[in-house]
């Protein structure tokens, strides 16, 4: 089975730098989801940018699971 494209390729006019600076806040409980997008443990991501975005992937991720959102936040 083939691994997951995952993409990193962005449009400069609509990049995600842009929409989390636009963003009011995060979640202040997003650095308690734990798990792995595309093979990657968010929880150990350096770079807070990229850490935003996987957070974002593994809580899609998740709640197409059907998973609740109490739990992938862990309140």
């Amino acid at each position: 089975m083939a691994k997951k494209d995952c993409g990193t390729r962005f449009d400069a006019d609509n990049s995600l730098e842009t929409f989390f600076a636009q963003a009011p806040q995060l979640n202040p409980n997003a650095p308690l989801i734990k798990g792995a997008v595309c093979g990657i443990r968010v929880e150990e991501i350096e770079n807070p940018l990229m850490q935003k975005i996987r957070y974002l992937d593994k809580l899609v991720d998740e709640l197409a699971k059907r998973k609740a959102l109490e739990k992938i936040l862990r309140t």
